[in-house]
């Protein structure tokens, strides 16, 4: 535990991406395997089973330390961060302990008793804080909480292995998508060079459009690039390879049986493929997709029944064809790969499988005529690529770029106010705003992000001092302030009290010149409702 205790401090501690790849790769290079492959396997967002609940947590170092529970309530209030509170509250233990390697305390201590009755719980988790001085101790509770973060995002850990080990990133990236066990076989099969049996069976990392924020013409020529909407639905790779037929979303996840439709189209491509495009809730016949909330009526249906499959009917729009017959083909050019898809698609004439459209504008002007009039279209804008781009992984600046609409915007209320996470969690920034309905504030959207740090902490302050009510970690303050929130789409929705459900929603500004009356009215935004 001490190794991978050193090398959480080290990354909680930098804040220098090449510092923090280093750590990294020293890790990598002189853990033994079975702790390195935990190692990556918590980094790479993977959570233990639950081992205690919070309020449990509290219990035992109250009893363990003999602290009122009131005054460990009042320190996490202070700290913010619970992880970290119970490592402060416990006493080192007395030094010379012997060191436990990380895979022991998880195979052997942890994942053992998960599940089990308190008694069993509590005494590892006991032992744990007895056993581990401050920084391990911080890891540990870490584990038990599910709240390492450490500013490490996937993409660095995989780079700090490819650097390493001298393996293709994009190879590395494809071996860990889905759902892997941390086995040491698992890790020998990752770094191993040649191509594994297994690597055919896996979908592609996918390459990410990044948001323009400079004029499109400064991108050169139009001529040089392909414009197609920016749908907004489920971006997911649509594999045949054989007999396996295999939808993967953008979230590594497989989506078996959930849409069954597509599935059967995909029996019907005259030749095995990987597409990459986007799924949809499309009625034949409609000039536009409906609105996102209903294809999210059949995202966790892993079986749906024929009125679910009546109600929303589904299509893949393709814009990318990245392998045909077994050859990857993410090298050759996009306007090549572009060519063959609409060659292999032309060959099935199937409607729920469809080339998203192409947008053809001559010059930039008419495309930007063509983007003010998407939302009226049911997208988000145009997306911008280059006819030259080899299909790359993660987001990659300058081949593929996202040109969103300007967002819908509305003037609302803040109600309510909770603590932040990893390096905000003593700052109240996660908020809850309101719109007028008759003489009632309604929440409408909750956000977090938009503010620059001095207006955070401003906000945070005031906060403090106007709390009304206290819900758990949640605050109700006095209804005074009034913020501009940015967001795409709204869409009716039976599950918030509001009755609709606002897409992406941001604060754009905070509106000191308006006062809560001058809020905008709930009415308002069902208007735009779709």
């Amino acid at each position: 535990m001490r190794r991978f205790a050193a090398l959480y401090t080290e990354l909680d501690r930098s804040t220098a991406t090449l510092d923090k790849r280093a750590a990294l790769m020293a890790y990598f290079r002189d853990a033994p395997p079975e702790d390195a492959v935990w190692a990556l396997w918590l980094l790479s967002g993977g959570k233990l089973a639950k081992i205690a609940n919070t309020r449990e947590l509290r219990e035992w170092l109250a009893e363990e330390t003999r602290t009122p529970e009131w005054l460990i309530d009042d320190c996490h209030a202070h700290v913010g961060d619970l992880a970290e509170t119970l490592t402060l509250l416990h006493d080192d233990p007395p030094k010379g302990t012997t060191d436990i390697p990380l895979h022991h305390w998880v195979e052997k201590r942890l994942l053992p008793v998960a599940g089990r009755d308190p008694v069993q719980r509590r005494a590892a988790v006991v032992d744990g804080w007895r056993s581990l001085c401050a920084d391990e101790r911080l890891a540990f509770n870490k584990l038990l909480t599910g709240a390492l973060r450490v500013g490490v995002s996937q993409r660095l850990v995989q780079q700090a292995l490819a650097e390493l080990s001298g393996i293709d990133i994009a190879r590395i990236a494809q071996r860990m998508l889905g759902n892997w066990a941390p086995t040491t076989a698992f890790l020998r099969d990752l770094l191993d060079p040649e191509e594994l049996p297994g690597d055919r069976e896996q979908p592609y990392p996918f390459f990410l459009a990044s948001p323009l924020e400079a004029e499109a013409p400064s991108l050169g020529p139009i001529e040089d690039w392909l414009l197609e909407w920016t749908w907004d639905g489920i971006r997911l790779q649509l594999i045949r390879r054989g007999a396996e037929i295999a939808l993967w979303s953008r979230g590594e996840e497989r989506l078996d049986g959930r849409f069954p439709e597509i599935e059967d189209a995909a029996t019907l491509l005259p030749r095995d493929c990987v597409l990459d495009g986007e799924l949809l809730a499309w009625r034949a016949g409609d000039e536009q997709p409906m609105p996102f909330t209903a294809l999210q009526t059949r995202i966790q249906r892993r079986k749906p029944g024929p009125k679910t499959l009546a109600d929303t009917p589904v299509c893949v729009l393709a814009y990318d064809l990245l392998e045909l017959d077994g050859r990857d083909l993410r090298e050759v050019p996009l306007v090549e790969r572009r060519q063959m898809l609409d060659d292999l698609l032309s060959e099935t004439n199937d409607p729920r499988i469809v080339p998203s459209p192409l947008v053809d504008a001559g010059d930039w002007a008419e495309a930007l005529t063509l983007r003010e009039a998407a939302r009226e279209r049911g997208v988000e804008g145009l997306m911008l690529k280059r006819r030259a781009s080899s299909y790359q992984v993660g987001r990659r600046r300058g081949d593929w770029w996202k040109w969103k609409i300007d967002p819908l915007n509305i003037d609302a209320v803040l109600i309510y106010a909770q603590s932040g996470h990893g390096r905000r969690s003593t700052l109240f920034t996660d908020y809850t705003f309101a719109l007028w309905d008759g003489d009632a504030l309604v929440p409408v959207a909750k956000a977090y992000s938009g503010l620059d740090d001095k207006e955070i902490l401003t906000l945070d302050r005031w906060i403090r001092a106007h709390t009304l009510e206290r819900f758990g970690p949640v605050r109700s303050v006095e209804p005074v302030h009034v913020f501009e929130l940015g967001f795409e789409a709204v869409n009716k929705s039976s599950r918030h009290k509001s009755g609709i459900a606002v897409r992406f929603p941001r604060i754009l500004r905070w509106r000191h010149d308006k006062t809560p009356r001058d809020a905008d009215r709930l009415d308002t935004l069902r208007a735009l409702a779709r």
